[in-house]
């Protein structure tokens, strides 16, 4: 089989491991700061916490950030259901707007029509499949109605728009660790600031609202255990060395993909200005459970992101909202192996099963 992920993890990572077994500080410590430095650093944020997984990150964001109970979010309908439950577990209310029908992002338009028609209070774009989301116009909403900006980069390591790194845009940026991620520490999170603040409240968020420089057991909010420990954190300093490699083998991946899928598959787009770094590498086809089937035979592994929009979802039948676009993406979508272990034949053969498929 060749499979939709495959997370390396080699020697380096194991010497770290090690190295931290032997210290004996095993949970939050020097290991961890250094991690939450580096990898603000790498995406050009002044200040990063860690934490225990993506979703945490994106609670604590909205948390640290002061969004609760009669707070509005506007995000997409079409991600990991993490993006909306964060907001909710804070108090707060998703309201969701469609997404671009090419680029799968949230529609600044239609971002732009909801702020328009009531009170709102930020913005949470999701950079999907590893495609900055329309940055530009989603700041320009931001700054004319007063919105803070919360990224969710949890699929987007390293991507960028207008040479920018994702995670250096909003009042806080988001990612995830998760072992399919482009780089991984096994299950992790991360949350970027540039504000000082923001970045001392998602501190004490993430332990028990302590203060990040106070008495230890001086608790002046109430907060989660979301620490991540300094076994992820060591795995995480060295994945991130490798991240750059990775990422430009994907794209190698992705180019070759799109150059030798079929004509009437619809491939991914980079648009002027956006740098891709494909954690998935999704396709479009009105056949698309058939083709799901074709891989399936040849032994190819393929993901669907996301066969229910979030709006759909039991969870949110509260939510009375049409969105066209998102419910038509989640019928044909279908994420094919991108990741820097395939081979050059493993290519081949996931270009030939669907090529079959379209002959047949």
């Amino acid at each position: 089989m060749i499979p939709i992920a495959d997370p390396e993890l080699g020697e380096r990572e194991k010497e770290r491991v090690v190295d931290v077994l032997d210290s004996g500080q095993f949970a939050d410590g020097p290991e961890v700061r250094a991690f939450e430095e580096e990898f603000a650093d790498f995406c050009g944020a002044a200040h990063g916490v860690a934490t225990t997984n993506g979703t945490t990150a994106l609670h604590t964001a909205v948390e640290a950030l002061g969004l609760g109970p009669g707070d509005t979010v506007v995000t997409t309908p079409f991600s990991m259901i993490a993006s909306a439950n964060a907001i909710r577990l804070a108090g707060a209310e998703p309201v969701f707007a469609d997404i671009d029908p090419e680029t799968y992002t949230i529609d600044p338009h239609a971002v732009e029509e909801i702020v328009r028609e009531r009170d709102v209070d930020a913005i949470m774009p999701v950079h999907l499949y590893g495609l900055p989301a329309t940055m530009d116009h989603l700041l320009e909403i931001a700054d004319e109605h007063d919105l803070l900006v919360i990224e969710d980069a949890a699929q987007a390591h390293g991507a960028e728009f207008d040479g920018e790194r994702v995670g250096s845009f909003g009042d806080a940026a988001c990612f995830s660790f998760y072992p399919t991620k482009n780089m991984t520490t096994g299950e992790g999170g991360m949350v970027l600031t540039d504000d000082a603040d923001v970045a001392e409240r998602a501190a004490s968020f993430v332990n028990h609202g302590r203060d990040p420089d106070g008495d230890s057991y001086e608790h002046n909010t109430v907060g989660q255990n979301y620490r991540m420990t300094s076994v992820l954190a060591a795995i995480g300093r060295v994945q991130l060395d490798r991240l750059p490699k990775y990422n430009e083998t994907r794209r190698a991946n992705a180019e070759r993909l799109t150059d030798e899928l079929p004509d009437v598959i619809d491939t991914p787009v980079e648009p002027d200005g956006r740098r891709h770094v494909y954690h998935q590498y999704t396709v479009r086809s009105e056949h698309r459970d058939a083709l799901d089937a074709a891989l399936d035979a040849a032994d190819i592994d393929s993901g669907i992101y996301y066969p229910i929009p979030i709006h759909e979802q039991p969870a949110y039948r509260d939510v009375e909202r049409s969105l066209p676009v998102a419910e038509r993406a989640s019928r044909e979508v279908l994420s094919l192996p991108v990741h820097p272990n395939l081979s050059p034949s493993d290519i081949t053969d996931i270009v030939n099963a669907i090529a079959t498929e379209v002959v047949e």
